[in-house]
């Protein structure tokens, strides 16, 4: 459902004049060749963090899947760059920056400090992630810092079942010294060993951190030296202030209005089938939007929940994609226009001791549920619903080949994407809120962890029928080789990636079992807490696909017949769906039945649409 109340487009106010020429005024004159060296030169450095992380972390979650991300910040917090990637990312570390500058006092930040926090409520994500901060000094002046959010493995708590509290969940780190003035709290360090199931991987990946913020300490003092502070600064204001007038321009294209759009989550992992609602209102006035979240669902019982920065990434997510997906680095300046209203106590502003550990389910349908509201107002810059969830299946222990402990995972599976007005929606492809986060090669997960994948492929039909065909979700079968337990969380299976403008539906995502030979499929949703696996039993995910675009019977009769030759919609399909009937060996078109299913159904719809009028 998507509703649109449309307003008159005002006039800017004299007061926003005044203060655009005071601003403007104000403006120190930089270099605009530097500048565009300074732009460069900031998203290299948090690149090299990124890689400089991959190359020595000890986990397959971040070397292999890349669930981490990297950052420079100025002196008061504000996101100067970060690493591509991870879109939900996108306010939870500039969040903890501030509140590590608020916990210490500007006074009490030294050169050779590093912060570190898993605290959910402050980076709004689950207590895997751990945040390491890091100020950066030029001759004795904080300029900035450089930081870095990356996903461990293991950070204590339960491994299976359904959390209730953020308790169970694992070690909670407070802000802390984990390094004072160069000196390594040892303290720090003990404690995360002793609290933790994997402690040589974790005291790895923290390794791994402090080289990615001290990397990104070196390579920005080495643009300050090579170009001088005042310029560096300056250009680093420019490019925000440049971000922040594109970022308003393209807010003046969409017409001003109150856009509003509904969907909602299959259930909370305890209240089985009970729906969560997600309820969204975006205002579009000039060239300001407005966000407003009070309506999705208060928090819940089970472990989907997530803290109040994830609940303004929601809003900076959409927002970005809408106007500036492609303007670089991504920085504070692309947000200034838009305003989000999120209460606290809502499944994406969970407050203490509301359960985090799967936090990332509900963010993205919030997202899909915003592009929603927009589509009356810009349907060729918004997209059909997508899978929208990780599908990152985990399973633990013991293998049989080292008799050691193992956690195993393959990260996000991918599935399909919603189709647009110009063209289908892509397949295979990682939800929104994991962005370029990899799935793991399956020969690889085969090495290190009993197991063996028996199919992974593309599941046919399961996208959205439309003009543009939604993309297809994707299916994996792991037997076990060993004893081992299993957990999926997946969402949507019934809340299924919505079509736009006549498109159908894709499929949602599902979860099945085999056990002693016999596939268990009759699951309420698409989650299994905890499943006992013995050797030879196997657990099959299958993603779901995108929302198809406009009438499936305005695709062209050729496109239809490409997708069966391929394997991406059966025949059966292409006549019930598409009204286009092929010879099952030629493939071959049957022109006068695919003319008069076409007519049949079309004289049909119309009829239906008089009876509706009427």
């Amino acid at each position: 459902m998507a509703k649109q109340t449309k307003t008159a487009a005002p006039k800017p106010s004299t007061k926003r004049r005044q203060r655009n020429k005071s601003k403007e005024g104000n403006k120190r004159k930089v270099d605009p060749v530097v500048t565009e060296i300074v732009r460069n030169g900031v998203i290299a450095v948090t690149e090299e963090m990124k890689t400089n992380l991959m190359r020595t972390a000890y986990n397959i979650i971040i070397y292999e899947a890349l669930d981490f991300t990297t950052g420079l910040f100025t002196p008061r917090g504000e996101t100067i760059s970060i690493g591509i990637g991870l879109p939900m990312f996108i306010r939870g570390m500039a969040e903890t920056v501030k509140a590590k500058i608020k916990h210490f006092g500007a006074d009490n930040i030294r050169p050779g400090d590093i912060y570190v926090t898993n605290d959910s409520y402050l980076t709004g994500s689950h207590l895997n992630h751990v945040t390491l901060t890091l100020p950066i000094f030029y001759q004795g002046k904080l300029v900035a810092f450089s930081c870095c959010m990356a996903h461990w493995l293991d950070i204590g708590g339960i491994l299976g079942g359904m959390s209730t509290d953020i308790f169970s969940e694992g070690l909670q780190i407070p802000i802390l010294k984990y390094q004072d003035r160069g000196v390594v709290n040892q303290t720090v360090v003990d404690i995360i060993r002793q609290n933790v199931r994997l402690p040589s991987r974790a005291m790895g990946d923290l390794r791994a951190q402090v080289t990615a913020v001290k990397t990104g300490e070196r390579r920005f003092l080495q643009l300050l030296e090579r170009y001088g502070p005042a310029a560096v600064l300056d250009s680093i204001t420019a490019i925000m202030d440049h971000a922040e007038a594109m970022a308003r321009v393209r807010t003046r294209t969409i017409p001003d209005g109150v856009y509003e759009a509904e969907s909602y989550m299959d259930d909370d992992g305890i209240d089985i089938g009970k729906k969560v609602p997600i309820r969204v209102r975006v205002v579009v006035k000039g060239d300001e939007m407005t966000v407003d979240l009070s309506e999705v669902s208060k928090q819940v019982r089970g472990f989907y929940n997530s803290g109040i920065t994830t609940g303004y990434a929601c809003a900076q997510v959409a927002y970005k994609c809408l106007t500036s997906p492609t303007d670089y680095p991504i920085n504070d300046g692309s947000f200034r226009s838009l305003k989000i209203i999120v209460p606290p106590g809502r499944v994406i502003s969970a407050v203490r001791p509301a359960p985090m550990r799967w936090w990332m389910t509900y963010p993205m349908t919030i997202v899909d549920t915003i592009f929603k509201a927009l589509a009356p107002a810009i349907p060729g810059r918004v997209i059909a619903g997508h899978h929208a969830d990780l599908l990152a299946s985990s399973f633990h222990g013991i293998n049989n080949r080292t008799s050691e402990f193992f956690i195993g995972s393959f990260g996000p599976l991918g599935g399909g994407w919603g189709a647009k007005m110009t063209e289908d929606g892509v397949s295979g492809t990682v939800c929104i809120n994991d962005g370029d986060t990899h799935n793991s090669p399956n020969e690889q997960a085969e090495f290190k962890f009993p197991i063996v994948v028996e199919r992974y492929a593309l599941v046919p039909d399961s996208g959205g029928a439309g003009r543009h065909r939604g993309g297809l979700g994707v299916e994996r079968v792991v037997r076990a080789r060993t004893n081992m337990m299993v957990n999926n969380q997946s969402d949507r299976a019934h809340c299924r990636p919505w079509g736009l403008n006549g498109g159908l539906d894709g499929d949602g995502n599902a979860v099945e079992l085999r056990v002693g030979g016999q596939w268990k499929t009759d699951f309420p949703n698409a989650k299994v807490l905890v499943a006992q696996l013995k050797p030879g039993d196997a657990f099959k995910i299958r993603s779901g696909g995108g929302g198809g675009y406009g009438s499936p019977f305005g695709r062209p009769v050729e496109q239809v017949r490409n997708d069966v030759r391929q394997g991406y919609v059966t025949i059966e399909a292409a006549a019930e769906l598409y009204g286009v009937v092929l010879d099952p060996k030629s493939f071959e078109v049957d022109m006068a039945a695919t003319e008069k299913l076409r007519a049949g159904r079309s004289a049909a719809d119309g009829a239906a649409h008089d009876a509706k009028s009427a």
